[in-house]
């Protein structure tokens, strides 16, 4: 017998709390086979979440102990890159190949996509030119396998997958990319990402009146792909990562170590960047967690006291309380802060804006040593902020160097953040599948790959 197509839709950061009526497409899904809450796993982020879902394992396994980390051996503090051999252990698809060998597996803008051992793959890339310019594209297996989608759909709203911009526009592309992908090439298992709650969740907070309406447009776009996958007789299964708590209050610790003496910086044309080679220690900040990574081991007892004393940090756990934590790996740092419910960490290090590195100011996921949520906002102290970037983009199209220099430097204009595990499971992520006959009370995201299995053994026979 030939199994069921499934459909996994990655719903970042839906949780039972958000449910209720502004999601008839979901509660539909729900009624027909089951809703439960998932165990989360630490840190509640992005690629460690998605890691473990795809490989079953926690962080001190699979190696994805946040969305980049300090690589030792080069010195160098890496955010959000992209190839699927960063991350160890057999990923689910390959797991479901014991079971159907001529399974196929499309993989659509889920992260550690790039020369993963899926058939079908497309995820954002961006093209940077020799003459400093930055253009939006997307990578995908088969070889320009994307520019078929994007025929067929238009381009890809680069700007509202990330940035001020980030939006609906982004989820609902890739909503129908999955629609056409499972047409067209029907794959036994696809892979879905809807970032589009991520966004106001992170500007508003998960207490804003307008967060509805959010909730509202993501079920109304994910609810469009169930029921185009559903009439085709595919299972789905819609899971999330974590859920976003408000905040109002931020520690830089960055800043805390430079105070210290611990963390170094160097000049670069008077700006200040952070020289981790040769700090004694520094923080690699991820929302609500930051690895800190300590060069001489005779400092960890200094750094953890400056660190405990510290209002709006919970727990800082060395390397003999990492285990119980799933998270002691080569990757992570000598201690792990853990935010206080209602703090997060920006990266910031600098001790004047005047002296903040160009980066700083612009959208730039890969140059900032950590995770930089106000990416998401224009600078109010910008008079007319959509003018200055028309006028950004009209200089780029006129290829006059300049930065689009448009992001403050304003950690208090974050209201969400996550990483921490939640205490209440209504709060934290979930699991809905169309699959009744394979409800469980009780799951982690640990489960997830398990289920699929069960899910593919069940369908097989």
């Amino acid at each position: 017998m030939t199994p069921r197509p499934l459909v996994i839709i990655n719903i970042v950061v839906l949780t039972q709390e958000l449910l209720g009526t502004q999601t008839p497409h979901l509660n539909r899904l729900i009624a027909d086979g089951f809703c439960t809450p998932l165990k989360g796993i630490f840190p509640s982020l992005t690629c460690s979440a998605q890691a473990t879902m795809l490989t079953g394992a926690l962080p001190n396994r699979h190696g994805i102990v946040a969305n980049g980390w300090y690589f030792r051996d080069q010195a160098e503090i890496r955010f959000w890159h992209q190839s699927n051999h960063l991350m160890h252990g057999e990923k689910v698809w390959e797991a479901a190949r014991n079971i159907s060998p001529d399974l196929t597996c499309a993989q659509l803008f889920w992260w550690y996509n790039m020369y993963a051992t899926v058939d079908w793959s497309i995820t954002p890339r961006p093209i940077y030119r020799a003459n400093g310019r930055k253009l939006p594209a997307l990578y995908s297996h088969p070889d320009r396998f994307h520019e078929s989608i994007e025929n067929g759909l238009g381009p890809f709203p680069f700007f509202n997958f990330w940035g001020p911009k980030a939006g609906i526009e982004s989820s609902r592309w890739i909503a129908n990319c999955a629609k056409k992908v499972f047409d067209e090439q029907r794959p036994a298992m696809s892979l879905v990402y809807l970032p589009h709650l991520d966004y106001n969740l992170q500007r508003l907070g998960p207490s804003h009146p307008e967060i509805g309406r959010d909730v509202e447009a993501i079920d109304r776009v994910a609810g469009e792909l169930i029921e185009h996958c559903r009439a085709h007789d595919a299972d789905i299964m819609v899971v999330s990562e974590y859920g976003i708590e408000q905040v109002g209050h931020h520690v830089p610790i960055n800043r805390l170590l430079r105070e210290a003496g611990l963390l170094s910086i160097r000049d670069e044309l008077g700006t200040e960047i952070l020289d981790a080679g040769v700090s004694r220690a520094f923080a690699v900040t991820d929302h609500q967690i930051a690895h800190i990574y300590i060069a001489d081991r005779s400092d960890i007892t200094r750094v953890r006291q400056l660190l405990a004393q510290t209002t709006g940090i919970a727990d800082v756990l060395d390397e003999a309380d990492q285990p119980s934590w799933g998270i002691d790996h080569p990757n992570s740092g000598e201690l792990i802060a853990v935010a206080e419910p209602g703090y997060w960490f920006p990266y910031i290090y600098w001790l004047d804006d005047d002296k903040a590195p160009d980066f700083a100011r612009t959208v730039d996921i890969h140059r900032k040593p950590g995770y930089d949520p106000a990416e998401l906002f224009l600078d109010p102290k910008i008079p007319f902020p959509k003018l200055k970037v028309a006028w950004r983009l009209l200089q780029m199209r006129l290829n006059i160097r300049c930065l689009l220099d448009v992001i403050p430097l304003t950690p208090d204009l974050v209201k969400g953040s996550h990483g921490r595990l939640v205490d209440d499971p209504r709060r934290g992520p979930i699991l809905i599948s169309s699959r009744k006959d394979l409800a469980s009370d009780q799951m982690a995201l640990t489960d997830i790959k398990p289920f699929i299995l069960r899910h593919w053994a069940a369908s097989s026979t």
